[in-house]
């Protein structure tokens, strides 16, 4: 797993989003972004995360942030976590993995003694030129907003 460091320049990829519009890193470019990954939709530890930055979310985009949501989830299940919780932001369902091959979070994992391959919960902040700005390996899920902000 090679995932991207800070410097380094965010492939360019095209994913549907939970409503199946096509969203492209492109177009973002002139925005901060943040991208969080997320192992599963409505799961506690995701949905926990996901619902700090929608409690967030006019804090971020006052400091001028946009964030997408990934997983390898399907549109199906991308929609009703959206819709469920009222997410203001695009969840997006890499469900061929090409967004989380790009920025290197898919790997082999270890939970209560079992090894098995997944995604791992990061977030890149990337700037308006599509470069990684910041990568936050240790996520706290009820407080990620702050973190991303500090």
């Amino acid at each position: 797993m090679k995932t991207l460091q800070a410097g380094d320049t965010v492939p360019n990829f095209t994913v549907n989003d939970e409503a199946g519009n096509k969203i492209s890193l492109s177009d973002y470019k002139g925005k901060k972004l943040v991208v969080f990954f997320y192992p599963k939709a409505n799961t506690p530890g995701c949905t926990a995360e996901a619902c700090n930055l929608r409690d967030n979310y006019k804090e971020l985009q006052k400091e001028g942030y946009s964030l997408l949501g990934v997983s390898a989830d399907s549109e199906r299940k991308q929609s009703n976590f959206k819709n469920k919780y009222d997410f203001p932001f695009p969840l997006l369902a890499d469900e061929d993995k090409e967004v989380i091959e790009a920025f290197g979070v898919w790997g082999p994992k270890k939970f209560m003694g079992r090894e098995y391959e997944g995604i791992h919960r990061k977030t890149f902040l990337v700037n308006e030129n599509g470069v990684v700005e910041r990568v936050i390996d240790k996520v706290k899920t009820k407080d990620h907003a702050a973190q991303i902000l500090e």
